[in-house]
């Protein structure tokens, strides 16, 4: 079997990539331009792509094609009904990065709670080796416990997240952007009465049509002046141009953001020019990423593999 991974450097050193070559022909490209995707799948039985896209006209033009991994969740970088129509599965790996996702949500949520970067940056400046008290209160936080905690989007990571928000004490309601997420031991409430009564705002949810631009500069303005809004779900839910406008009015008391509308962020977002920069933390679509989760997306990746292999 041949395999071409096309953009290793998407999950970087992982301890367990080269088990991949048990498999098969393997070829590691660490990145592939869309001009360079026609030839590396063009003698390939299995394509492994986390980012790259596939269309029609790629897709058609494989012909020795036989199986698509993506080496993620989401596969909207997949003509799916194009692989379909010639008879090419496409297999994703699904909950691999729950617990990732669910520990850095709390990181962001922690690290805008209590200032962390003012505080560093205050003993690390050599001000507090000047203090005439052993503290510092100029930055006031409050705490997780009793607060109420809404999250939009409750699959697997929003369960992941509720119980960590449950473990600090605080209230969990939700808000299914399908409908049909129901069966929950959480009270769930439309989206406007989550975003007016919650303290803590994290969203969890596929990009769909339900959820493009769900949250813009209206709703961000139901939201507590003392909220914090957080999105390590998908970029497009939130309105990026709207939330910049909110920080900067102080709508809100803070935003973090691991994930953005385009990817890389570009140069030109609004979000990269807000005056209260201390209200805002954003990362580069990390949340995902520890190493534990990466071991089990390969791991996943090579199952996927060896099914196709079982079946021939």
């Amino acid at each position: 079997m041949n395999i071409a991974f096309l953009d290793t450097k998407t999950v970087g050193d992982v301890p367990n990539l080269n088990e991949l070559e048990s498999l098969g022909d393997v070829t590691f490209y660490q990145t592939t331009s869309p001009s360079q995707t026609a030839e590396r799948i063009s003698e390939s039985d299995i394509v492994i792509t986390n980012k790259v896209v596939l269309n029609r006209e790629l897709i058609e033009s494989a012909e020795s094609l036989k199986l698509i991994c993506v080496a993620a969740t989401g596969m909207n970088n997949i003509d799916l009904e194009a692989a379909e129509e010639k008879g090419i599965p496409v297999k994703n790996v699904a909950g691999y990065a729950s617990r990732s996702v669910a520990q850095s949500t709390f990181a962001l949520i922690l690290y805008l709670m209590q200032d962390i970067r003012f505080y560093d940056n205050y003993v690390k400046s050599g001000e507090y080796s000047k203090s005439d008290i052993f503290t510092n209160l100029d930055r006031p936080f409050r705490e997780i416990y009793g607060k109420r905690f809404g999250i939009i989007g409750l699959g697997s990571i929003g369960r992941q997240v509720a119980k960590i928000a449950e473990a600090f004490g605080a209230e969990v309601v939700y808000h299914s952007t399908s409908g049909r997420n129901t069966d929950q031991p959480y009270q769930r409430v439309d989206l406007d009465e989550l975003l007016e009564i919650s303290d803590i705002v994290s969203i969890h949810a596929p990009l769909n049509e339900n959820t493009a631009g769900l949250i813009g500069y209206e709703q961000i303005r139901q939201m507590k002046p003392s909220a914090l809004l957080v999105n390590t779900g998908r970029g497009g839910i939130i309105d990026e141009a709207d939330l910049a406008r909110a920080i900067d009015e102080e709508l809100i008391a803070g935003a973090a953001l691991d994930v953005f509308e385009k990817e890389p962020v570009r140069l030109d977002n609004p979000l990269l020019s807000i005056q209260n920069k201390n209200r805002l933390v954003l990362v580069p679509h990390i949340a995902w990423s520890s190493i534990e989760a990466r071991v089990e997306l390969i791991e996943g990746i090579k199952e996927n593999i060896e099914e196709l292999l079982v079946d021939r």
